[in-house]
């Protein structure tokens, strides 16, 4: 097994990564389950807000340069004078996305704690938020770097203590503030994460990064440009819809299923987070160097085969015992167990469909997965707003299954069509 593993990169990292998730998902189950006694279906909803709207921060403050760090850094370790050029371009999309997003978070306050909680009980919230941009943008391309190198032990451990961190200070929110403590908590998460992302790799980010010659130059404008624009489409637009459709959950049922969907999507997040850094620290630097329509095939297919069969158990397993999965995490959110099949259903076709539709970021597809996203986002949206209606919150999963449905078949022929037209590679 261990001359297994040593043969096969994607092996080890997925074991490593597995690892981690699975300590990750231990703590998970004690957080969330005193979270859902103390704050209820409620609190629940209101920090599902508040994590979307840190996600929509995550992509506007590096102004979505993450996925270009992950590929130029794969491709030009070795190129001091390449990687001079990138970190400039990425210097000034940062100093540009943090401010804007600070100064617009700070004037517009008032409106955005409206728009999450529905009252200014939690304005001071969105004021500390206010203040915290810069670091989430820096804390987003600093784990670029990581993922681009590949260093996947260091950022196991930078992914692990980062999160154990936060978890003792969300608790101790909790304790002395109720769900206002929590809420700060997750606020200044950023902050703990990237001082361990200094501790633990510190060393490694000042040999690719010359922070004293940094300067107000932006020759890879243009690369980062597209990726930009696709991180505005996806994780932007993402994580405002979901934003709109808990509100809509709440207006139209009330905020108490609003919880039990963003309890069953936290619990879909989790073991997502499972394929997530594996997509940034093998997919896309594997595809980056990938030229020919069977290389890519013969990858796609080695992913699904060390993927999807643990993927398929797992889930089988969650919604086989998605009661006893309820009683230990959330107790008395009984609720939310019809949402588990459309919900699992849909992330093993998510799974499927994002192995390929990394492509498009490793080769910087811009067009393919900017339509692609506005279909999938798109369908998402409409379809939960027509379906809630007549089935209530289960509306909500079962238009992520379609929704994913159709994202699949989409990607398939995008992809495919890209290789017709450049059989041997490139970039459109």
């Amino acid at each position: 097994m261990r001359a297994l593993l040593g043969e096969n990169l994607l092996l080890k990292i997925t074991s490593l990564n597995a690892l981690v998730i699975v300590m990750r998902l231990i703590i998970s189950l004690f957080v969330q389950r005193v979270l859902a006694i103390n704050v209820g279906e409620a609190g629940i909803s209101k920090i599902g807000q508040l994590r979307n709207l840190t996600q929509i921060l995550t992509g506007l403050t590096s102004l979505g340069t993450f996925n270009g760090v992950v590929k130029y850094v794969a491709e030009f370790k070795n190129d001091v004078k390449t990687l001079k050029d990138v970190f400039n371009t990425v210097f000034v999309f940062w100093i540009v996305g943090t401010t804007i997003s600070s100064i617009v978070i700070v004037l517009n306050a008032g409106w955005i704690a409206i728009k999450l909680f529905g009252n200014h009980d939690f304005i001071s919230v969105i004021y500390i938020l206010g203040v915290i941009p810069f670091v989430i943008g820096a804390n987003r391309i600093f784990h670029g770097v990581v993922n681009g190198l590949s260093e996947y032990k260091k950022y196991a451990k930078i992914d692990f203590y980062g999160y154990l961190l936060s978890v003792v200070v969300l608790i101790g929110g909790l304790y002395y503030f109720n769900l206002k403590g929590v809420l700060i908590a997750i606020v200044i998460t950023p902050i703990i994460q990237l001082l361990i992302v200094f501790v633990v790799f510190g060393s490694i980010l000042k040999k690719y990064i010359t922070f004293k010659s940094l300067s107000l130059k932006v020759p890879y404008l243009n690369p980062f440009m597209g990726f930009m624009v696709m991180s505005l489409v996806s994780s932007v637009l993402l994580n405002y819809i979901e934003i709109d459709i808990r509100t809509v959950i709440t207006n139209k049922i009330n905020i108490e299923e609003a919880g039990y969907w963003t309890a069953v999507n936290f619990i879909s997040k989790n073991y997502m987070a499972f394929s997530s850094g594996i997509f940034s620290l093998y997919v896309i630097p594997k595809f980056a160097t990938i030229y020919s329509k069977t290389g890519f095939k013969n990858e796609v297919l080695t992913i699904y085969k060390t993927l999807l069969p643990v993927f398929g158990l797992g889930m089988l397993l969650v919604y086989v015992f998605r009661y006893l999965v309820i009683d230990i995490i959330y107790p008395n959110f009984t609720g939310m167990a019809p949402l588990f099949k459309w919900q699992l259903f849909g992330d093993f076709i998510r799974l499927a469909s994002l192995v390929i539709a990394h492509q498009f970021l490793a080769k910087r597809m811009v067009k393919s997965f900017v339509f692609s996203e506005l279909v999938s986002l798109g369908s998402f949206y409409f379809l939960s707003k027509f379906l809630v209606i007549k089935y209530g919150v289960e509306g909500v999963v079962m238009a992520h299954f379609i929704r994913y449905i159709i994202y699949l078949s989409l990607v398939v022929v995008l992809v495919g069509f890209y290789f017709r037209k450049k059989p041997h590679g490139g970039e459109i």
